[in-house]
């Protein structure tokens, strides 16, 4: 998408058509937990400008349609969900006081904490069944909707003004995942024109919104976890990285989302701006279709899992901006299996490998688009590096706008990307028969029973030796070649603190600018 400011017309627009406030106050100390220097206190005041990439026109505030992650941080800013994710990717409760469920998993019953709506009323059951059920509707394409499969909105009913009952298709252990999902905002009963005066019950109110331009909000006194220290919040446009970096740099935005790795080492260090890396917030992979030759035969996935030298792919790929993989998704999360031996680089025994399955001289095709960052780069270093093992690759570069539908498909080798979700989302978004997602073609019953097995297992523990005996099974012969987790990086100005630098993209604590201050 082009920027609808375009570089120049984002920096000519200066910060008074921006809506600066004068910015006073003193150092604070985070802690080690935010963006900036100095000592002190937070402070209360000012307006915070955020550049995100936006989706240009067609931009609306309805919180349910949110793909992009300017959308989400304004989504963010106004409403909340009934759970959200922690950095580890357990479910934190955010509107939800508490969740119970029955012994066999199957009926959990919800408190809500007390809350308001930025028009005073109460936040009730009734409000969450209409934002549940609004979501699933069957003629909306609602990025949630798959998240609440496990649902039956038609029997789940309100016990009280702020209990719910929800009934479930099928025992469901991990169920604070699904009130967690990405875009499962809460929004008022029979909500349904959010751009001209929309009302949430999140940490900031809606004041003005130009679509593809900016979205402007001030402080919710009286939201339940506290107001805000700024008094606005102002979300700009600005496509294109160099644009973002320009305007921080002049002093027309104070935060920058998403720079790249070149820019980030750059800057870092040298004092003008700060950047903050959210480390592990993405999966980096070459996703591998178990069920088409030469990725029919498990050797010739092992071998490819030791053809691959991932710390070079860091360096080369990412500019040393993240920490290698172990072919297994979800490093740091909660149920993460840190115990199997780290893979390396052994190119003699992929030979060997390729020889016993018929493949020696092995041709592939790999499928790679600059839909992301690194993904060219990554494809040809891998190119080369399997060349050494006697495998000749063909890199194919795809289209931007249709490379994620085609690789679910099409070919038998793709660079893959994957933001941070709950290890039990990737398996049951990714690895099941009937997953919608799944680019490796992974169909086998038996896992998909320990699946089910998993969710039907109350004791944590016990859940998690199941979902470690899973991770061992695709650590030995899954389609998953997992080479890397990338930083995700902000940019911020100097007097910007409070900054969460632990918390991987979409989880609780990114974009919580709600806990940001101006020093």
């Amino acid at each position: 998408m082009r920027d609808s400011w375009g570089r120049r017309g984002f920096l000519a627009a200066g910060a008074a058509s921006l809506g600066a406030l004068a910015l006073t106050g003193c150092g604070g100390d985070d802690g080690g937990k935010s963006a900036g220097s100095g000592g002190g206190s937070p402070k209360r005041g000012g307006r915070l400008r955020a550049a995100f990439a936006g989706g240009g026109a067609s931009e609306n505030l309805d919180p349910h349609l949110a793909n992009l992650f300017g959308d989400a941080a304004r989504a963010k800013a106004q409403y909340d969900k009934l759970a959200d994710y922690g950095a580890d990717l357990s479910a934190q409760p955010r509107l939800a006081a508490k969740w119970e469920p029955n012994k066999t998993l199957d009926r959990w019953q919800v408190t809500l904490r007390e809350a308001e709506f930025h028009d005073g009323r109460p936040v009730t059951a009734q409000d969450v069944l209409y934002s549940y059920r609004r979501i699933a509707d069957p003629a909306k394409a609602f990025r949630a909707k798959a998240s609440l499969e496990p649902i039956d909105l038609t029997a789940s009913r309100a016990t009280g003004a702020r209990t719910i009952e929800f009934v479930l298709k099928r025992p469901t252990a991990e169920f604070p995942n699904v009130l967690a999902a990405f875009g499962a905002y809460i929004v008022p009963d029979k909500a349904a024109d959010f751009d001209k005066r929309p009302v949430g019950s999140g940490p900031f109110r809606f004041v003005s919104f130009a679509p593809g331009r900016s979205a402007v909000f001030r402080r919710n006194d009286a939201y339940w976890e506290g107001a805000p220290h700024l008094d606005e919040l102002e979300f700009v446009v600005a496509n294109e990285e160099s644009a973002r970096v320009n305007a921080l740099l002049g002093g027309q935005i104070e935060y920058a989302h998403e720079l790249n790795p070149t820019t980030a080492r750059a800057h870092e260090g040298h004092g003008q701006i700060e950047i903050v890396r959210l480390r592990g917030s993405a999966m980096q992979a070459f996703a591998m279709k178990t069920d088409r030759p030469p990725f029919d035969d498990p050797r010739v996935r092992q071998a490819f899992f030791l053809i691959a030298d991932r710390q070079e792919l860091v360096n080369g790929a990412l500019s040393g901006a993240g920490v290698v993989g172990n072919d297994l998704f979800g490093k740091g999360y909660e149920y993460y299996a840190a115990d199997l031996p780290q893979r390396a680089q052994d190119l003699a025994k992929a030979r060997a490998l390729l020889k016993a399955a018929g493949a020696s001289d092995l041709k592939v095709t790999l499928d790679t688009s600059e839909v992301a960052a690194g993904f060219t780069e990554a494809a040809g270093i891998f190119r080369d590096q399997a060349k050494q093992a006697g495998v000749t690759v063909e890199v194919r570069v795809g289209s931007k706008d249709s490379y994620w539908s085609d690789i679910l498909d099409s070919g038998v080798l793709a660079c893959y990307r994957s933001g941070a979700m709950p290890i039990e989302a990737h398996i049951s978004q990714r690895l099941l028969t009937d997953s919608t997602t799944n680019a490796t073609h992974w169909r086998h019953k038996d896992f998909d029973a320990q699946y089910q097995q998993a969710q039907s297992t109350a004791d944590p523990a016990q859940r998690a030796a199941v979902y470690a005996r899973m991770q061992r099974r695709l650590y030995t012969e899954g389609g998953f070649l997992v080479w890397g987790f990338a930083d995700w990086i902000i940019g911020t100005g100097r007097q910007v603190k409070g900054v969460d630098t632990k918390a991987p993209a979409n989880t609780l604590g990114w974009a919580r600018f709600d806990k940001v201050w101006l020093a």
